[in-house]
């Protein structure tokens, strides 16, 4: 028996742990004072309103070096097979084949036998294509001739953010972090922003939800846990967010102390503290409820964490629609994709006829006149509203109804939309060794363009090159050798990159400035890559 070894994450362990005394109950003054220094959830729907809450698990990756093995030209070409037939199976977000990607993991081959085992892991748990990549995968390899057997198993990769450098700690093990907002109140978007939490939940998601609206926190009525109050780590001076059927909360409201009645720049800092100080652990997505507004609230949140993307939620009237215009700009300026529009409150069903009572047109106009890719509509139902006030999302209440199917389109859109996002963000600036240029493919762009290093370099544009009072340039152009290479590129939110240089310098580029540098239009010719 020959086996072959894919250099991967090998090894997959799950430990479960219980929740141990964590402190007393958290007062406001407690929760802000300064600080000094996983859940995960699978939902099944036993009938159609009863969910299951799997035990608390923690997730430990083990990463060691890939056993050389003496494998001969009929190993490699039996490898070769099964990679090949794996490489028919196209990720229809990222439009290229999961080999590609780098989805297929731990491949073991037992040409004795004709057994093939290896593992799929893709970048979320709530992949809503996940049975159709495990089912085509099977029946591409069982194709090979020579095999008998094919053990596919399916994973999910860790959680962590595209960029995690300089973020708190308690963000830096989530993946996503989705903003619902409408930049105006009473449309809904508390009630999107829940349902769409615990419906990403139910598709096998890590989750939590922020309620970012400290004036007027709608969460502690949309929910109803055990648990009502936040608790503080006394020895890491850490709020442990509060639980309801798996996911995870913390709202202003669990404070304690119901609405705040304070001014604009101490709101900032509460939400700020309340956000990055919770113990959120791993998670797949954090979904923000937004407060109404653009003003200094949401900037601070926008600043504070790399969101995403974000979701926004109207109504059919034209107010709703000046409103909204303005957040969507906001969001724009900041380099925040809007990856849906959902239209709240469209129309309800009567006699036979469908009625809108508030007119139409609102989402269609927001979608048509920014660009945004999908439209979402909800009904006006009176079960859910009631749903929202008696502290059981109508996702979880009706799992089968009209509104959870709506969601559950919704929920597979941002699912989509933030793997895609991810994947251009990650892959948008890059150092090809070979040809010693830096390539640029900005999100949402199709060009593509070479910059020479030291141009970049050289094009810096931090206080650190130019006088900030005069002008003037402080770096000059000798200054920087021709042959400057960078040492690492990283993404920084989805405006930028950094790019740390041989002398230490970190550069922060963003995508707007790489487009304005000069591009190399004589592509070097590739050299032999050292190893």
């Amino acid at each position: 028996m020959q086996l072959l070894h894919a250099p991967s994450w090998s090894h997959l362990s799950f430990q479960t742990t219980s929740r141990n005394s964590r402190g007393g109950l958290l007062s406001l003054e407690k929760c802000l004072q300064p600080p000094t220094a996983n859940c995960f959830f699978q939902p099944q729907k036993l009938e159609r309103s009863i969910w299951v809450l799997h035990k608390r698990t923690n997730f430990s990756f083990f990463a060691p070096k890939a056993t050389s093995v003496d494998a001969g030209s009929s190993a490699a070409t039996a490898e070769g097979d099964v990679l090949k037939a794996l490489s028919q199976i196209i990720d229809p977000d990222f439009g290229t084949d999961i080999v590609s990607c780098g989805f297929v993991k731990d491949l073991l081959i037992n040409e004795a036998s004709g057994e093939v085992s290896f593992r799929l892991e893709l970048t979320t748990p709530a992949c809503p294509i996940k049975d159709m990549f495990e089912q085509q995968a099977n029946e591409v390899v069982a194709r090979l001739p020579w095999v008998e057997k094919v053990n596919v198993t399916m994973s999910a990769q860790p959680a962590k953010p595209i960029f995690s450098g300089e973020l708190p700690a308690g963000l830096q093990r989530i993946s996503n972090i989705v903003a619902v907002s409408s930049c105006k109140g009473g449309v809904g978007k508390s009630t999107v922003a829940v349902n769409l939490a615990y419906t990403l939940a139910g598709m096998g998601a890590r989750v939590g939800v922020f309620d970012a609206d400290v004036y007027g926190p709608s969460l502690p009525t949309m929910v109803s846990p055990e648990n009502r109050l936040l608790e503080m780590n006394p020895e890491k001076r850490t709020i442990i967010p509060t639980d309801y059927l798996g996911v995870k909360l913390v709202s202003f409201g669990f404070a304690g102390q119901g609405r705040a009645i304070m001014r604009g720049p101490m709101v900032s800092g509460v939400i700020n503290q309340l956000l990055t100080t919770s113990e959120w652990g791993e998670l797949d997505y954090l979904v923000i409820d937004m407060p109404p507004g653009t003003g200094d609230i949401q900037l601070t949140l926008c600043q504070v964490v790399p969101l995403t993307a974000a979701v926004i939620v109207t109504t059919p009237q034209k107010l709703a629609f000046i409103d909204v215009a303005k957040g969507v700009r906001m969001f724009s300026k900041l380099k925040v994709p809007c990856v849906a529009v959902v239209e709240n409150m469209c129309h309800f069903d009567a006699d036979g006829k469908r009625y809108y009572p508030f007119g139409r047109g609102s989402g269609s106009q927001v979608v048509q006149q920014f660009g945004i890719p999908h439209l979402f509509d909800l009904p006006i139902r009176p079960t859910l509203s009631a749903s929202g006030d008696s502290g059981t999302p109508e996702v979880v209440a009706d799992p089968q109804g009209e509104v959870a199917k709506t969601f559950q389109d919704l929920g597979v859109c941002v699912v989509r939309q933030c793997a895609k996002i991810r994947q251009q963000v990650s892959t948008a600036v890059t150092y090809d060794k070979s040809i010693k240029a830096i390539r640029v493919k900005v999100p949402d762009s199709e060009e593509e363009f070479l910059l020479h290093p030291a141009t970049v370099r050289r094009n810096d544009r931090s206080a650190q090159s130019v006088d900030e009072w005069t002008g003037e340039q402080k770096l000059q152009y000798t200054d920087i050798p021709e042959d400057i290479e960078p040492e690492e590129i990283r993404p920084m939110g989805n405006y930028a990159v950094t790019i740390t240089w041989p002398d230490g310098f970190s550069q922060i580029a963003p995508y707007d400035q790489l487009q304005m540098i000069e591009r190399l239009v004589d592509v070097p010719q590739p050299t032999a890559v050292q190893a």
